[in-house]
């Protein structure tokens, strides 16, 4: 992690989280490369550079390969799955940011019924979410394998066109130059419990920025994954919201499943409170959020109901500063992410 932060002085940065978390975030404005722009023909037209289509890999795209997935994906791997090590911001990549272009949102979608039970607070660093509803059932545990070892992040079932796509992290589909495998996602898991079944995905994409240098600020990623038992994920679990190019510095709840100390993965914990734009080596949002590893790439939204569990996504549990601990970035939900979701929710499922 060989960036300007990590030459900062103890004293200094003591001195940076003490005013941070005694002042609102200074206001800033919208980093250039978020606002770059292509002079078009004619009359002066300005219009959004087109973002480069998403990377895309195939998974267990057979049936063959399905059942030896979900084969694969016993209790006790699940429980013994640990997650990934978080990523840094890297020395030496290119400060682009997400471009931004037009404002685009599509609404949640109801699944099964389900009310909620107690309403929470609507500012947590990190509490076990027990208000039940929509959230309970559309946000899971994904499991993979990668690089020999069985790991596990967070993700969340969204409104989609084929009702098939998960949203979640780049590094949970792809890390240190190589695509996962075994790639499940379990929505609703509790405990061991795995109460909506088990989907394996049949394609995995990501932004072209994260597969081809696993830059920090586009670690965005979506799966397709196959219908089970005649069912599209969203058909049985229903859909969060997902919206693109919002403006920053809002409240926002964060949901996922940290499995590292003092979490032990088995329950849905949620973050909530007014987002801050990072002033150190990204380009991310900020939330005060104690999760840890394993949750990562769980779903931020924005205009979350409590009683109903439904929100609209706008970002990823991404990466902590070790300094920081107490703070959670996550990306900046700009085109190549919508592009993300385009390109996932036109794929066909099987």
């Amino acid at each position: 992690m060989q960036r300007k932060f990590a030459l900062l002085s103890a004293a200094t940065l003591t001195a940076v989280a003490l005013t941070a978390a005694l002042a609102p975030p200074p206001a800033s404005a919208a980093p250039a490369q978020a606002q770059q722009r292509v002079q078009g023909q004619g009359q002066g037209q300005v219009q959004a550079r087109v973002p480069p289509k998403p990377a895309q890999r195939a998974a267990a795209d057979t049936a063959t390969e399905r059942r030896q997935v979900m084969t694969y994906w016993t209790e006790r791997r699940m429980e013994a799955a640990k997650p990934l090590d978080a990523p840094k911001p890297k020395a030496g990549l290119t400060a682009d940011a997400p471009e931004q272009g037009s404002s685009w949102t599509a609404p949640p979608t109801r699944g099964q019924s389900g009310a909620g039970v107690d309403l929470q607070a609507a500012r947590s660093g990190g509490e076990a979410w027990t208000g039940g509803g929509a959230v309970a059932r559309t946000t899971g545990r994904i499991f993979f394998t990668t690089q020999g070892r069985n790991a596990s992040c967070s993700g969340t079932a969204v409104t989609s066109a084929n009702k098939s796509v998960v949203l979640t992290a780049g590094h949970c589909v792809k890390m240190n130059g190589a695509f996962h495998t075994n790639w499940v996602f379990v929505p609703g898991y509790a405990a061991g419990n795995r109460p909506f079944g088990t989907w394996p995905a049949t394609r995995l994409l990501t932004t072209q920025q994260w597969n081809a240098s696993e830059d920090i600020n586009f670690d965005v990623a979506a799966a397709v994954v196959a219908p089970l038992e005649g069912k599209t994920l969203v058909d049985a679990v229903g859909g969060q919201g997902v919206a693109f190019n919002q403006q920053r510095r809002r409240q926002m709840y964060a949901f996922g499943y940290p499995a590292a100390t003092p979490y032990d993965g088995s329950k849905l914990v949620y973050c909530s409170g007014r987002t801050f734009d990072d002033f150190l080596a990204s380009n991310d949002l900020g939330l005060t959020c104690n999760m840890t590893g394993g949750s990562s790439g769980g779903p931020w939204m924005l205009n979350f109901n409590e009683s109903t569990g439904l929100g609209t996504q706008n970002s990823v549990n991404s990466f902590k500063y070790n300094f920081a601990l107490n703070w959670m970035f996550g990306p900046y939900f700009g085109n190549e992410a919508q592009a993300v979701y385009q390109a996932a929710q036109s794929t066909n499922a099987l």
